[in-house]
């Protein structure tokens, strides 16, 4: 199963177990704004620059790398999972 899912409108979406829901990112995006990289990678992706998310279900903060599958949690993260490394999870949905 992938870890990361991809969308019609140019977004990666993969799940965050600290947040318990997905984050998304866009790339190749036509009109003007922030895009990150991928390397085409859905199940060991790399994105750069690091992913923020403000606000969200659980109205925190998450702030990550995505490398090679895994994903490093920031200090400044609100979750549990601050300042950790782990294993990216399977996209829960099919």
């Amino acid at each position: 199963m992938a870890k990361a899912k991809v969308a019609t409108d140019n977004r990666l979406h993969f799940w965050c177990p600290g947040c318990d829901e997905a984050h998304g990112i866009r790339y190749r995006h036509p009109f003007p704004g922030p895009d990150w990289s991928w390397n085409r990678d859905l199940e060991r992706p790399t994105i750069n620059p690091s992913v923020l998310v403000q606000g969200g279900s659980q109205n925190g903060r998450c702030h990550s790398y995505v490398t090679d599958g895994k994903i490093q949690f920031l200090t400044d993260c609100t979750h549990t999972l601050a300042g950790k490394t782990v294993e990216l999870p399977d996209w829960p949905y099919s």
